[in-house]
């Protein structure tokens, strides 16, 4: 790739029950993020980490139908990511945002819709409820269905991202989908690939053809992996592990097929990596390499 890159950090794990996602940033960084993009040539630099009030410091709940903890605290933390991503990409630079919850997605998403954007969501969860279908709360179960507008997100300018229409969106790797988020996919044109289409046809197949639904009429290509996508037995650390997951060569050549795409990257993210429940920082390590695979590392 011959775009540079630059490091966000957001220590968020505002938006999860299980604490530990706000080491990740730290854990990735760790692992050597920095070196591996490097040494395939490529200007990487780190603009260090925006600030996230501790779950002590915030109010829960939220003035909304339904329920959505800390909305407001997330809310104020989304729009720093996305100001900070809006700079980066005013200097032709690749954000690579490190997380953290999923919810960081959110102020993502409205750094890059300067243009229509396509969206690669990989993940073992929808992440598509809302305040009214979700059964935990949990705002990081809610990030896709906040960019999309559904429900009451549609009323909140920093959730909402027009520009990032469900059309240009793909969910490759469910394996645990809510009632509410089933439905709301079934009635939309979200392209959505379980891990039963990835067995039946194969990882490549289906990370080609949900690239091709989502750039086809669009001008760039977000890619946000949530390191759940693995089976946990690759990726222990993780912040809501799923049975049945991704294996280690099935993530790198999605990773790869990502690389080979040539719809300009805006934006990749790589979330829910909690050190806790790590076994010797290997998920973190592991980000570090799929990012690389994402960037165009190759093997020969």
């Amino acid at each position: 790739m011959d775009q540079p890159v630059d490091l966000i950090g957001v220590p968020m794990d505002l938006g999860a029950d299980r604490r530990g996602v706000d080491m990740g940033p730290s854990a990735i960084r760790y692992g050597g993020l920095r070196d591996q993009l490097e040494s395939l040539g490529i200007d990487c630099t780190d603009s260090g980490d925006i600030g996230v009030p501790q779950p002590e410091h915030c109010r829960s709940e939220s003035d909304i139908e339904g329920e959505a903890k800390y909305l407001d605290a997330t809310q104020t933390v989304c729009e720093q990511v996305s100001e900070r991503v809006r700079e980066i990409r005013a200097t032709e630079t690749v954000p690579l945002v490190l997380g953290g919850d999923h919810s960081i997605a959110i102020g993502t998403a409205h750094g890059v819709t300067d243009r229509p954007t396509g969206l690669l969501w990989l993940d073992a969860h929808a992440d598509l409820n809302t305040p009214t279908t979700t059964p935990s709360g949990n705002v990081h179960g809610m990030a896709l269905a906040a960019i999309l507008g559904e429900g009451p997100f549609s009323e909140m300018d920093w959730a909402h991202a027009p520009n990032i229409r469900p059309e240009n969106v793909a969910v490759v790797g469910l394996r645990s989908v809510d009632p509410g988020e089933r439905s709301l996919l079934e009635s939309s044109p979200i392209h959505a690939y379980t891990m039963t289409d990835i067995d039946q046809r194969g990882i490549s197949t289906v990370v080609r053809e949900a690239l091709e639904a989502v750039t086809t009429t669009t001008d760039q290509l977000a890619v946000s992996l949530d390191l759940d996508l693995l089976d946990p037995s690759e990726a222990p650390g993780v912040g809501t592990p799923v049975k049945g997951g991704a294996s280690y060569r099935e993530a790198h050549a999605a990773m790869e097929i990502v690389a080979e795409t040539s719809t300009d990257l805006c934006s990749l993210e790589l979330v829910e990596v909690n050190p806790i429940l790590d076994e010797s920082n290997r998920t973190a390590e592991l980000a570090c390499e799929l990012a690389a695979s994402a960037l165009g590392k190759r093997v020969l």
